[in-house]
């Protein structure tokens, strides 16, 4: 915990702080309008930047930066650090704590920095910052090329000092051995002595235990003492807008043991969906047991123990988030989250799950948690909350379409495992359902599923869209859904346009863009209203972007003409139809 007399007490190279007086809280955010950079970059969101680059450290304002540093006392952002955290994490993607010390009355603000990711460089208006002395400076070729190619440990596969095979669990020993057996078909790895399993597991080398062994193994004190971040903290709340808990429990067994409690603890809140397939009915649990235990094996297997804060689970009664610290590996990120193969943050670690049947190979987990949530006809696990600092995960409890759920579950099981669906294809075929427009789409993954029959293609060139088959809307029972989703014809086009008109009297080109989104391009639409301008039954006044378009003259007296001898016609018919039932009354006096 810093404190005053610490800050007082450190150097400025050395320590990763840089001080600044700030008495009339006058240090620039941003830079504001000084015409030099160099002068600009000497500003909060310049040294965060720095900061960061340099693995972390302090900004403190409020303080000489002569040593040993006085208190000078500073108005900076007074009642609004809150607000100054967001904005520098809105501003440059960093993490920042920002909190407030004391001594006499006088006020210290304190931006604790974090460091950077591994191989991650973070940039002041386009320039990575270094400091150099009482200067930020654009950071050296050497410098930057060294940050890029970096590598970032496996901290699992690294030496624990102190730590012996007496600080173990027995029990968390007892569950790997038989999860290996069983996995691997090898019933006398139960008898290996403790010594040799953790050998042969790579979790000790030389009688030295690694920080695998720590995670996986070590005894509740014993994790508490030397890897208290180990820890899992589950936080229950009734309601997803309230901030604090009802009920918080903290996880800090090893590995094996700590999966089972974490799970056995969130389902003693865990309701379900009642689900009827004709006369069949069965529950959909709010919160799928193999996507919450993926989610967690996913979130401690990639997490970086070098951070200090716990992996945090906050459940709700109909939601799930699982923050846990580090971000994505490198290389991974929000748009190729699905498509790249993740190298884990901690090898030996993933190893060790891996062979104990805990996780499947390296990069299908994620593919597990979308695809087991999806075919529950649910929303999509939502990263979309994640950076470089930390992964933040939200599952939803709601089920959202019971009937694609349905469709997904009836297909799979018709077709064969060669055959099967990927997670891909699922995710592209819910985006399709969707409404996805084309540029959105995988292209790749779409063309399989034209050829597998899946979707339909419909529209032509710049207005090309996808819909789903007409196999799913018989599943689903909107055979009426399909039909109106096919492609437009002619007099479609024309019919509702001269509906639009009928209410408006006049248009502009982008009504008519409008009334076909999705369905025509701008292109396709222009040519059809040209071609009703050609024809006469549109009129067009002015040129350019100011042209409206109204029902032209000779229309309506056609529409007109048309209207009359249709009254004629009907009149007509109704004169004789009452000549025929007039007959009709007159026959029967014939008769007598």
């Amino acid at each position: 915990m810093i404190t005053i007399d610490i800050l007082k007490k450190l150097k400025e190279s050395e320590d990763k702080v840089e001080f600044k007086k700030g008495e009339r809280g006058n240090i620039s955010y941003d830079g504001g309008s000084k015409p030099k950079p160099s002068d600009r970059r000497r500003c909060i969101l310049g040294y965060v930047t720095a900061l960061c680059n340099e693995e972390g450290g302090l900004l403190v304002i409020g303080m000489s930066d002569n040593y040993p540093h006085e208190v000078i006392g500073t108005n900076q952002n007074l009642n609004s650090i809150g607000e100054l955290e967001s904005n520098i994490y809105r501003d440059t993607g960093i993490r920042p704590k920002v909190f407030e010390l004391y001594e006499n009355l006088k006020r210290v603000l304190v931006i604790e920095v974090p460091s950077r990711p591994a191989g991650k460089v973070f940039k002041f208006e386009d320039v990575a910052l270094m400091r150099v002395g009482e200067e930020l400076k654009p950071m050296s070729d050497e410098v930057y090329l060294k940050i890029i190619q970096e590598h970032e440990p496996d901290f699992s596969q690294q030496f624990c000092e102190d730590l012996n095979v007496s600080d173990l669990d027995e029990k968390a020993i007892s569950i790997l051995k038989d999860k290996y057996s069983l996995k691997q078909n090898n019933p006398s790895f139960k008898t290996l002595s403790n010594e040799q399993l953790l050998s042969d597991l790579d979790l000790s080398k030389n009688g030295k235990l690694t920080n695998a062994a720590l995670v996986l193994l070590a005894k509740k004190e014993v994790l508490n003492e030397k890897l208290p971040q180990a820890a899992v903290m589950l936080e229950y709340r009734n309601s997803e807008n309230q901030i604090p808990f009802d009920n918080r429990i903290v996880f800090s067994e090893p590995f094996f043991i700590l999966i089972d409690e974490l799970w056995n603890t969130i389902n003693l809140r865990n309701g379900s969906f009642p689900i009827q397939d004709g006369a069949y009915i069965f529950n959909i649990p709010f919160f799928n047991e193999e996507v919450i235990r993926e989610s967690i094996n996913n979130a401690i297997t990639h997490r970086d123990y070098r951070k200090t804060s716990e992996i945090v689970v906050k459940q709700f009664p109909q939601r799930l988030d699982i923050i846990n610290a580090g971000g994505f590996p490198i290389g991974v990120n929000l748009e190729n989250l699905l498509k790249t193969p993740s190298t884990p943050r901690n090898r030996l670690l993933a190893d060790v799950l891996q062979k104990t049947g805990i996780v499947e190979r390296s990069g299908q987990g994620v593919d597990k948690i979308f695809y087991n949530t999806l075919i529950e006809g649910k929303a999509e696990p939502d990263y979309s909350k994640s950076d470089c600092f930390q992964v933040n995960l939200k599952l939803s409890a709601i089920i959202e379409d019971r009937a694609f759920a349905l469709f997904i579950v009836a297909v799979q099981e018709e077709l064969p495992e060669s055959e099967k669906l990927s997670v891909l294809e699922v995710i592209t075929l819910n985006m399709i359902k969707r409404g996805a427009t084309k540029n959105n789409l995988d292209a790749e993954i779409v063309s399989k599923l034209l050829d597998k029959k899946f979707i339909e293609k419909r529209g032509k060139t710049n207005a090309v869209y996808y819909i789903l088959s007409k196999d799913y809307y018989e599943f689903t029972d909107e055979k009426a859904k399909y039909y109106n989703l096919q492609e437009l014809d002619e007099s479609q086009v024309l019919n509702t346009i001269l509906q639009f008109l009928s209410n408006e009297s006049k248009a502009k080109m982008k009504d008519f863009v409008g009334l076909f989104e999705d369905k025509l391009s701008r292109k396709q639409v222009r040519f059809r209203v040209d071609k009703f301008v050609s024809n006469k039954i549109l009129e067009q006044q002015g040129d350019g972007s100011t042209s409206t378009y109204k029902l032209s003259d000779n229309y309506i007296k056609q529409i007109e003409v048309i209207s009359q001898a249709i009254n004629i016609g009907m009149k007509e018919m109704e004169k004789k139809q009452r000549q025929q039932i007039e007959k009709t009354k007159e026959r029967p006096k014939k008769d007598q």
